[in-house]
C-alpha cells in the first residue's frame, strides 16, 4: 500500500473540515477535531494549511463548488429550460439529502461573514459572494438566461435549505406529508 500524498491528505482534511464546520460552526470547531477525524496530528494539519481560517475557507469553497458542479453535471446534454430546471432540482435534492453537510457548511459560511466583517475581515464575505454569483450564473445560463426562472429556482431552493437545516425532508411528499 502506497503512501498518501500531501495533496490527497489535504483533500481529506477539506472533506473532514466540511463535516466538522457544518456541524459546529467556525468557533465551535477545533482543529484537533478535524485532525482526529482525518487521522493526522495538528502539527501536520498546519503544514497543509497555515491556520484554522484557511481550513474554513477551503471547506467553504469546496461546499460551494460541489453545489455548482452538481448543477453543471445535471444539465449536461440538456437543451430545454424546463428539463434543466427539473434536472437541477433533482440534483440539488439528491445532494442535500445525501450530503447535507454541503449545504450546512455554506450556511455556516453565511453566518460567519457578518462576524468576520465586523472584525474588519472581508475574505470570507468575498468568497461567499463570489461563490454565490457562480451558482447564480450556472443556474441562470442553464435556464436560458431567464431571471424569473432563476429567481424561482433559488427561492424554492431556500425552502429546501430551511427544511434540511431544521431536519425535515427536502420534499415532504417523500415523507408521506
Amino acid at each position: 500500500m502506497g503512501r498518501i500524498s500531501a495533496l490527497e491528505r489535504r483533500e481529506s482534511v477539506i472533506r473532514a473540515a466540511v463535516g466538522e464546520f457544518a456541524r459546529t460552526g467556525y468557533h465551535g470547531t477545533s482543529t484537533a477535531a478535524i485532525a482526529q477525524r482525518v487521522g493526522v496530528t495538528q502539527p501536520y494539519l498546519f503544514r497543509l494549511f497555515p491556520d484554522k481560517k484557511a481550513i474554513f475557507v477551503a471547506a467553504l469553497a469546496r461546499s460551494m463548488d460541489d453545489t455548482r458542479l452538481a448543477f453543471e453535471r445535471a444539465v449536461e446534454g440538456v437543451e430545454d429550460g424546463e428539463q434543466a430546471l427539473q434536472a437541477m432540482t433533482s440534483a440539488y435534492a439528491q445532494l442535500i439529502s445525501t450530503r447535507p453537510e454541503t449545504l450546512l457548511m455554506q450556511m455556516q459560511g453565511y453566518v460567519t461573514v457578518a462576524a468576520a466583517e465586523a472584525q474588519g475581515d472581508d475574505l470570507i464575505g468575498e468568497l461567499v459572494r463570489a461563490g454565490w454569483m457562480r451558482l447564480w450564473e450556472t443556474v441562470y445560463l442553464s435556464l436560458g438566461a431567464d431571471v424569473h426562472a432563476t429567481t424561482s429556482f433559488f427561492a424554492c431552493g431556500m425552502l429546501g435549505n430551511t427544511l434540511t437545516a431544521i431536519g425535515l425532508p427536502f420534499d415532504r411528499r417523500e415523507a408521506g406529508a
